[in-house]
């Protein structure tokens, strides 16, 4: 451990607009191997606050450094690499059309179990039926349940879409 490392906070939004904090201060962060920090904490409404909380879990002032250190320790938290591969950080454009493909090549519809001519009531049904199937809480894998739910928003999108008169 380097004697100029200084204790440091690592601050990020989260999707429900929290801040999530990670905190390191017996070693620095490292990005190979990435360092677990020493502390997290998720539920501050502010950044102030989430610093607080994270001063006082170490229990003394910690220095501010980019929130990337914080983000990098949800997604290890999620299960996913610290850091996102090339492939994710590739413009939109360059990827495949997202909800419409999976990983087997499946079409929304056939995720879905219907055809492509459904009724709106007939989708939610088959929604429905697919999301308790699949739903982690539930047993299923949350890849599919995933699938699912971009699946069906695409549907509904598709399904709202005037038809065009050729």
């Amino acid at each position: 451990m380097s004697s100029l490392f200084a204790p440091v906070c690592s601050i990020t939004r989260t999707s429900r607009g929290r801040c999530f904090w990670a905190a390191w201060w017996s070693s620095p962060p490292a990005y190979v191997p990435f360092r677990k920090p020493d502390a997290e904490g998720g539920a501050a409404t502010t950044r102030q606050a989430a610093r607080a909380a994270a001063e006082q879990r170490a229990g003394s002032p910690l220095i501010e450094i980019d929130g990337l250190w914080a983000r990098a320790w949800k997604r290890m938290l999620r299960g996913q690499p610290p850091w996102p591969s090339k492939a994710s950080r590739e413009p939109r454009a360059a990827r495949p059309n997202g909800p419409a493909r999976d990983e087997h090549n499946a079409s929304i519809w056939s995720v879905l179990g219907v055809s492509a001519h459904v009724t709106d009531a007939e989708l939610k049904t088959a929604y429905r039926k697919k999301a308790i199937e699949t739903h982690p809480d539930r047993g299923g894998d949350a890849e599919a349940f995933r699938h699912v739910v971009a699946a069906y928003a695409e549907a509904r999108r598709r399904l709202r879409k005037p038809k065009r008169r050729g």
